[in-house]
């Protein structure tokens, strides 16, 4: 499909607002919606079926079949696919957002990734971090929403559960499968698995023949 120039230059197919700017080399695929008065910055590549409203995507972002809803994206990130960034939302320089991650009135830092199956809410994620596979932040206890911050530098491991309120100081390190209630200090190391327990041969009486 050809590029999207500007804001009078409309393309049904593509669902294209008249009130949007949208770059001269930005690339806008076929069946995205681009709607209620969205940036969209030079060399930026909305590729197909992805839905854009009331956000600015900086430039070189790649957003693929993905949902971005008044947020704003820094340039060079990656959304996606199958990514949705809810509203109130800012997504620094560099960060990749991947596969089924949502992300809700939270602010993403530089260099960050996110990569896939991972929920954060109401949260301050710093520069440089990594959160792992199936990583939740628990920002809701049932009566009121709570926040969560990560500092730079920060691993969580796959499968992590951070129960808000709650601060992760610079360069923790967080095991996979740990549930986190505490706040950490720098250079924190945190583990919270159950010992594994290992009955040998047992798992005959479970198993089908």
């Amino acid at each position: 499909m050809d590029n999207i120039n500007n804001n009078n230059n409309i393309d049904n197919k593509c669902g294209v607002c008249d009130k949007n700017i949208i770059g001269e080399t930005a690339k806008i695929d076929i069946g995205c919606s681009i709607e209620s008065g969205c940036v969209i910055e030079n060399n930026a590549n909305i590729m197909h079926n992805s839905v854009i409203i009331n956000s600015k995507v900086g430039p070189n972002v790649k957003i693929d079949f993905s949902y971005v809803e008044s947020s704003e994206i820094g340039c060079d990130c990656v959304i996606g696919p199958f990514a949705r960034v809810r509203p109130n939302s800012r997504i620094d320089n560099n960060v990749k957002i991947g596969n089924f991650v949502e992300i809700k009135n939270s602010v993403i830092g530089e260099n960050t990734k996110i990569s896939h199956l991972a929920y954060v809410g109401d949260a301050v994620v710093g520069k440089n971090c990594n959160i792992g596979c199936g990583v939740v932040f628990a920002n809701y206890n049932g009566k009121q929403k709570n926040k969560i911050i990560i500092g730079d530098n920060c691993f969580i491991g796959s499968n992590c559960n951070l129960i808000a309120p709650l601060t992760i100081a610079d360069n923790t390190y967080i095991c996979a499968g740990t549930t986190v209630t505490e706040n950490t200090m720098p250079f924190d190391f945190v583990i919270g698995r159950c010992r594994q327990i290992v009955k040998p041969g047992r798992a005959k009486n479970y198993l089908k023949e």
